[in-house]
């Protein structure tokens, strides 16, 4: 009875080590097919959504999820010229990633509980957490939604942020009345002719709309306040967990890198001289990080070089570089005050 047991654990242990080794070799079905086509599809959009994925005005795409797209088309070829924009509506995005007329979707999609089990979707970790957020007129000197009383706001008419915006108000007791339009243009208008004080809406919508919709942008602020959170993530097509091990992997190797202060400018130094065995790992000084996904250890490195830290990223696109001036707030790092954080990389 001993030696049966001892051999079946000796069988059992062999069969693991069987499929950790392959699970190491596995290579993603999608990773092929873009190797083999020389380029990776990744979507844009059909015209512009402001700070994700716009067209500038001499024809070039950029903007947060474009640079994430440019972020994955390094990762893979080791430049940013193999990867091919397809622009695509909001409708269009599911059908597209099903027919394979795009490799991945990174436009500001929410992972929903219907995407994940209906379409056929998985999903990456979340890049962003998009919150709904209130913008008032800086004038009125207002701290936070407590500060509302008796205040008049703009919110699209019969839509779920209407929705939010009177629970969450309810719930401070903050009396107040809802100025409604169906239309966005009618709302913008309505809120910059101060017909009233506070705009409800997508966090990273009002600060495009802070932006554009006035001469002097610092006239608004938005509030702390955080009435509803949706995770924005990368969505695929179901049965590659390898292409999604990629995405995770990306996203975290990019937050790695600003919480331990490797920009696309000191990032040879730091591959030169890693400070620890973890940046070594990062950076590919030690082997594996490629090899587990199918890609050069130097993947990573090359990412932060060419495209920056998740903070790089984030600020010349929605933040302080850019024309929208979105703090981080939520989408800081954990030890900043927000609530990303990088995987453990072992």
């Amino acid at each position: 009875m001993f030696k049966f047991a001892i051999g079946a654990l000796g069988a059992l242990a062999m069969l693991a080590g069987g499929l950790a080794t392959s699970e190491v070799q596995a290579r993603s079905k999608t990773l092929d097919a873009v190797k083999a086509r020389g380029s990776l599809l990744c979507t844009g959009h059909n015209g512009s959504f402001l700070g994700f994925a716009e067209v500038d005005d001499k024809g070039n795409w950029k903007g947060l999820d474009i640079d994430f797209c440019r972020a994955l088309a390094v990762a893979i070829f080791g430049s940013v010229d193999k990867l091919k924009i397809v622009p695509l509506s909001w409708a269009q995005r599911f059908p597209s990633i099903q027919s394979g007329d795009v490799d991945v979707i990174i436009k500001a999609t929410g992972w929903t509980m219907g995407r994940d089990t209906e379409l056929g979707l998985q999903f990456s970790r979340p890049y962003l957490l998009g919150a709904t957020q209130i913008m008032v007129h800086k004038e009125l000197g207002l701290k936070d939604a407590r500060d509302l009383e008796g205040a008049t706001v703009c919110v699209a008419g019969g839509t779920s942020t209407e929705r939010l915006a009177a629970n969450y108000l309810a719930s401070l007791k903050v009396k107040h009345e809802f100025v409604t339009y169906e239309k966005t243009e009618e709302l913008r208008s309505a809120y910059f002719s101060k017909r009233c004080d506070a705009f409800v809406g997508w966090g990273p919508n009002l600060a495009v709309t802070r932006s554009k919709g006035s001469a002097n942008a610092a006239d608004h602020q938005i509030l702390p306040d955080v009435l509803a959170m949706e995770p924005e993530s990368a969505a695929m097509r179901q049965g590659d967990d390898g292409w999604v091990d990629i995405l995770n992997w990306l996203f975290s190797s990019l937050m790695l890198a600003e919480l331990n202060g490797i920009t696309s400018e000191n990032v040879d130094a730091m591959k030169a001289n890693p400070p620890n065995s973890t940046i070594g790992r990062l950076l590919g000084v030690t082997p594996g990080i490629g090899k587990r996904l199918g890609l050069d250890d130097s993947w990573a490195y090359n990412v932060i070089k060419t495209m920056g830290n998740y903070a790089q990223i984030y600020d010349r696109n929605l933040g302080k570089d850019s024309p929208y001036k979105l703090q981080r707030g939520i989408n800081a790092l954990y030890n900043k005050g927000g609530v990303l954080y990088p995987l453990i990389l072992d």
